[in-house]
């Protein structure tokens, strides 16, 4: 089973509550998906890539809980300063999640403000260094969302 890193599970409860609070935190918001098993909502700070009005979230740490839970769901809640939004979700294909990884995400973080970018750099050096730089390992390894308002 696939987990996010110690400290990305120990910081996620302060994340959410400054999400929920309204806290802006660069593309970071909240999604809430019902569990694959259990049924209950289950809720987990993502980053979305917005471009061009479309928005995809990626599991940044391959296929965890909220990925799975997502695919099964194929809907959930997006929440961000105080917004909630209902959206539908379908998985990328492998050939589309290449196509993002290499024509999105690429340029998304190449065109952010300074700070951003280094910021995106270092985060995605951290997460897996394909990410930015081999989008067939990539999309082999991280599933892609696409959501849309529902």
């Amino acid at each position: 089973m696939t987990q996010a890193p110690a400290l990305i599970r120990k910081s996620n409860p302060l994340t959410s509550r400054l999400l929920r609070a309204g806290m802006p935190m660069g593309p970071n918001l909240l999604l809430t998906v019902r569990g694959r098993t259990s049924g209950e909502p289950r809720t987990a700070p993502v980053a979305v890539v917005e471009v061009g009005g479309r928005r995809w979230v990626i599991g940044a740490y391959g296929d965890v809980q909220w990925t799975r839970n997502l695919r099964a769901a194929g809907e959930g809640d997006i929440q961000a300063h105080g917004r909630r939004e209902h959206v539908t979700a379908r998985e990328l294909s492998r050939e589309e999640g290449v196509a993002f990884f290499r024509d999105v995400l690429q340029p998304y973080v190449a065109d952010l403000p300074l700070i951003g970018r280094l910021f995106g750099r270092l985060f995605f050096r951290f997460v897996g260094s394909e990410v930015l730089t081999d989008p067939e390992r990539a999309a082999a390894t991280r599933p892609v969302f696409e959501l849309r308002s529902a």
